[in-house]
């Protein structure tokens, strides 16, 4: 069987698709060919929109995916076109979809996505649904990429944490001894982009200057960290049905200066981390970011003051692009599920056991 796989990653932060090629040959996974894809307004408009009910919302999620799907498939011919591969070198396409509503609590999750529909215009056998097995077994359906943190990035004799920070955030600490956890610590760049996009007309705050710019609000942040999901003891995750426009406007932020509540939700981000690891993670000498936060020097800033014991930097310094990781994790989930083996860690979603995850769609 190949060792080629694809990794289709959409996330929280609404920005778009990242697709990584990767081979699987070797010890350590090699990263072939990458691109990105960025979501058009509408689809990121509609996107957020299904975040909540809403008139015809079952024909809208569906045709949403459709657009997705497309996405995703193009996404996969850029890759084929940029190594000269055919379909047949790969072994499968690892999907994750859009998730519009995440309810475990409830026994359920929606990615939007269509797998047929990536799988009968690639070419390609694709591999998805991957969170429901989990929440079917009785976990949380998430965090799935601590099951490759574990995988790619534990080293012996280190006590090493990875935070991913999309539009939430979430940790893997990777102890020198013991079991592996990990968990969603709370928003990540998701209220940072929103509040950005509001104010700036950006989709996102670069390198975190604006939020540099201001100054924290020492109150608001004592109010935000009174959410009852920061003081929750793992499994947990969380997602837009939590934090979302509605949950930040609770605090009237538009009774301060901008930058300033900028500079706020900047420090809720890192200081939920920071927290996060001082009481489940006691241990973490090395902390290395991946996702789009990892690009915020700002807040990267911010948790080196916050963890002063501890050394603060990127996937870049372990052999894997900050960028990509995420992408690359699903290419591993596919490669698991095809393989037969267990996807999820079963200490970090609070499923009942170690679970094959995923349904196959052939080429």
């Amino acid at each position: 069987m190949s060792e080629l796989y694809i990794g289709l990653m959409s996330g929280t932060s609404l920005d778009g698709v990242d697709a990584a090629l990767v081979d699987f040959s070797a010890a350590r996974p090699a990263v072939r060919a990458t691109c990105f894809l960025p979501y058009p307004e509408a689809v990121r408009a509609e996107a957020l929109a299904l975040n909540t009910s809403g008139a015809d919302e079952i024909h809208r999620g569906a045709m949403l995916a459709r657009t997705i799907s497309g996405l995703y498939a193009d996404a996969v011919c850029e890759l084929l076109a940029q190594t000269g591969l055919g379909a047949r070198a790969i072994a499968a396409i690892g999907c994750h979809g859009q998730t519009i509503r995440h309810r475990p609590d409830c026994g359920y999750t929606v990615q939007l996505l269509q797998p047929a529909l990536v799988a009968e215009r690639t070419g390609i056998a694709v591999v998805a649904d991957f969170r429901m097995r989990d929440i079917a077994a009785g976990g949380q359906g998430a965090p799935l990429v601590p099951a490759f943190h574990a995988g790619c990035f534990r080293a012996p004799g280190v006590d090493r944490a990875i935070v991913n920070i999309g539009g939430i955030a979430n940790i893997t600490y990777l102890p020198a001894r013991g079991t592996v956890i990990g968990f969603d610590t709370g928003p990540g760049n998701l209220l940072l982009d929103m509040w950005c996009m509001r104010h700036r007309g950006t989709p996102y705050d670069a390198e975190g200057a604006w939020a540099a710019s201001g100054t924290v609000i020492e109150t608001l942040l004592e109010q935000m960290l009174a959410d009852p999901y920061f003081s929750l003891h793992p499994p947990k995750s969380t997602g837009r049905d939590d934090f979302h426009e509605a949950w930040l406007a609770r605090f009237a932020p538009e009774r301060h200066d901008p930058a300033d509540v900028q500079a706020t939700l900047l420090e809720l981000t890192a200081a939920t981390i920071a927290d996060a690891l001082r009481r489940f993670c006691p241990g973490t000498t090395e902390l290395y970011a991946c996702g789009g936060g990892a690009s915020n020097n700002a807040l990267l800033g911010r948790l080196r003051q916050r963890l002063p014991g501890a050394h603060v930097g990127t996937t870049a310094e372990l052999g894997l692009d900050p960028d990509w990781v995420e992408a690359v994790a699903f290419a591993w989930l596919a490669r698991q599920t095809l393989r037969g083996e267990p996807g999820n860690l079963a200490e970090v979603t609070g499923a009942r056991g170690a679970r094959v995850l995923g349904a196959i769609y052939p080429a």
